[in-house]
């Protein structure tokens, strides 16, 4: 116990009280992670074909010089997400090109998704309900593909895709690694991308029209508008972001696939932590495993 001090005719002083600790604060450098850091202070590159191009010629080694490639994109702003909200900032980035002058904030996304109980944390683990909340708050339209991502379901993707339309895919994804790209984890780090554009390659003198060619990546071609993407593509890639980089990935479809199929089960981790998710019935495997959401401006509703 320390002594007090007294005015010099016996009264006690007492000392004023210390000033209060700062707010703790999640901003705090030993508090974010490391996406988070990584993105502070740099800006995403815009442009529909920008940093597509970037990508194309750093990893030229990657693709066949024996095909002819074909880039569709429309661009999608970046948003870093802060916390378990990876599906709702897919969703917004994807906002942007369904309903570009609404202004519509990811906080409202968040709210909706909490009112209407399709979140408790802000993570999205049924591709239903995400529909469901892309309807209601970008008065879009949604269209749930199921069954995997093969087949007609494939052919529908490059489609959508390729008219310059964003959708959303749940995937298996490193979430600290430096590349996110997609793996197989039984859906133990589940993760949203929203996927604004395709790459195909093709037989050389496969593509007709007019086509601009890119003056720095041989052998890359742009489409003058969106529209039909030529038929019997030997290789796909889709051009993604997420919530945890800025920048867009170029990730091959198979891959992308394989990843979406792989959607099977909660992290053990997450089921002992004490933390409470909103799961469909049926868990993971029966609101993501094989499932992506196509999203367009309902700007018709006489189209079927």
């Amino acid at each position: 116990m320390t002594a007090s001090a007294n005015d010099g005719a016996g009264r006690c002083l007492i000392p004023p009280p210390p000033p209060p600790p700062p707010p703790a604060s999640s901003a705090l450098p030993g508090k974010k992670k490391l996406y988070q850091a990584i993105a502070e202070g740099k800006a995403p590159v815009e442009g529909d074909y920008e940093e597509a191009r970037i990508l194309l010629r750093n990893r030229m080694d990657s693709f066949s010089t024996d095909l002819q490639w074909l880039l569709y994109n429309k661009y999608v702003p970046s948003l870093i997400q802060d916390g378990p909200q990876c599906g709702l900032v897919a969703l917004w980035m994807a906002g942007q090109l369904l309903a570009p002058r609404d202004g519509i904030a990811l906080e409202q996304l968040v709210s909706v998704a909490v009112q209407r109980g399709y979140t408790a944390q802000g993570e999205m683990f049924s591709a239903s309900n995400m529909g469901l909340l892309a309807e209601e708050v970008f008065r879009c339209r949604a269209q749930l593909l199921t069954g995997g991502m093969g087949g007609e379901n494939r052919a529908a993707i490059i489609r959508h895709l390729a008219t310059g339309l964003p959708l959303l895919i749940p995937l298996v994804s490193y979430d600290e690694d430096f590349n996110h790209q997609p793996c197989l984890k039984r859906g133990h780090r589940a993760h949203w991308a929203v996927v604004s554009g395709v790459l195909l390659g093709v037989d050389p003198g496969s593509l007709t029209g007019p086509l601009q060619a890119d003056g720095t990546v041989p052998g890359l071609f742009y489409p003058p508008c969106p529209g039909q993407p030529p038929s019997g593509s030997r290789e796909v890639c889709l051009l993604a972001k997420q919530g945890k980089s800025l920048r867009y990935q170029l990730w091959g479809f198979t891959e992308v696939q394989n990843s979406n199929a792989q959607l099977e089960e909660l992290q053990p981790q997450r089921e002992s932590d004490g933390t409470v998710y909103v799961l469909p019935e049926g868990g993971v495997r029966a609101g993501l495993c094989g499932q992506v959401l196509l999203l367009q401006p309902d700007t018709d509703s006489s189209t079927n």
